[in-house]
């Protein structure tokens, strides 16, 4: 298990979940992942934040009445001026749906679409720092864009946050992979014609310790298994939906 120390700005540096039935999601999490919950910053609605041995790992919330918010794992990027960047997402073509606005003490955040239709947030820290903890089961591990092509969508992601664009190179295989400081941060996968129903998305992986028990756990607690476990380049990997169809990918990393 390795801690936090400071989120280099375009770094996912967060997680979040806007749900419905915020009790019966954290008893969900809770159960599959060993998540604790604390209270958070409530300017959006009830907000929990989801803790490993004290220490935060991502957010769920509960949907406002007044606000049609989807039902999806959001990531937020980090940034180190939150106005700035959603000025330079505006010009560059997305749109920003909610603030920037302070989250009380904690930071400051907004929640954009990329011209691609797909959410993520931004996050400038203060009091919170964002996730706390990786490399144990139940932390964020991996953020993808699915997409049905990357190089559009990738030229934004690439203008507004500085990343370094790497392209796997296959005539079958549309993908690139995110980099700050020659480090891989994220990435952009395009599945053409094989976008699901939901659209373009941002996809979380989180880390588990058995693939297999992990999907099991998924349908006992009322989720379902989307794709059963298969061998990926991370590891081994299936990708699953809590009870109210939030969709995840859980891995057990080649690492392990």
């Amino acid at each position: 298990m390795t801690e936090a120390t400071r989120h280099t700005p375009g770094t996912p540096c967060w997680v979040s979940l806007m749900v419905h039935g915020l009790d019966a999601t954290q008893d969900f999490y809770g159960a599959l992942f060993g998540w604790e919950f604390s209270p958070g910053p409530q300017q959006l609605g009830p907000y929990v934040r989801a803790l490993i041995d004290g220490k935060e790992v991502a957010g769920i919330g509960r949907i406002p009445s007044s606000r049609q918010l989807p039902i999806a794992w959001t990531p937020y990027l980090a940034t180190d001026d939150a106005d700035v960047t959603a000025e330079t997402i505006r010009s560059r073509g997305g749109t920003v749906g909610v603030g920037p606005l302070d989250a009380g003490a904690a930071g400051r955040l907004a929640i954009a679409t990329d011209p691609g239709g797909a959410v993520f947030g931004i996050w400038q820290r203060a009091a919170h720092r964002g996730t706390a903890v990786y490399g144990t089961h139940g932390t964020p591990v991996w953020n993808e864009l699915v997409t049905p092509e990357t190089s559009f969508v990738g030229k934004f992601y690439e203008a507004v946050f500085g990343y370094e664009v790497e392209a796997v190179v296959s005539a079958d295989f549309d993908y690139l992979t995110l980099h700050l400081a020659g480090r891989p941060v994220a990435a952009l996968h395009g599945v053409g014609q094989a976008l699901p129903r939901r659209g373009t998305h941002w996809m979380t992986h989180f880390e588990v310790e058995d693939t297999e028990e992990a999907a099991r756990q998924v349908v006992e607690l009322g989720g379902q298994v989307l794709q059963p476990p298969r061998d990926g380049s991370s590891g081994r990997l299936a990708t699953v939906a809590d009870p109210e169809g939030a969709v995840f990918t859980i891995v057990r990393t080649a690492s392990r």
